[in-house]
């Protein structure tokens, strides 16, 4: 729990750092690029996806809730939520947003995988 309020704590002084205030406005675009890295393998893969799709990385299930970026820069810091499940284990990996500016402000924990948000995608 304290961790969590940590992560959230530190959520916020980074998308404050970034320049984009809790209160700017943000659009939400139909799809995201991800990066997919394989640590034991040192595979590297970007994974194109829509929003309320699941895509398959190696062993793990990836589904993308929305992408976010700020009103009128679709090139802007994009902003992923993500839920990401692995085949043979129980529960979820990951559930939360991702943050471009900031990957390692709430990223994924895993042994053998790294998934980040690089861009949104508007068409």
């Amino acid at each position: 729990m304290i961790r969590r309020a940590a992560q959230v704590a530190a959520l916020a002084i980074a998308v404050l750092g970034t320049g984009v205030a809790a209160q700017d406005e943000t659009e939400s675009a139909p799809g995201a690029v991800l990066r997919g890295l394989d640590k034991f393998s040192g595979q590297v893969v970007d994974i194109q996806m829509l929003a309320g799709r699941t895509v398959r990385f190696e062993r793990l299930s990836i589904t993308l809730t929305e992408c976010r970026y700020p009103a009128g820069n679709p090139s802007g810091n994009a902003y992923a939520g993500l839920q990401i499940t692995e085949a043979g284990r129980d529960g979820v990996v990951f559930s939360g947003w991702m943050i471009a500016s900031a990957p390692a402000l709430n990223a994924m924990e895993h042994a053998r995988y790294d998934v980040w948000v690089m861009r949104c995608t508007t068409s």
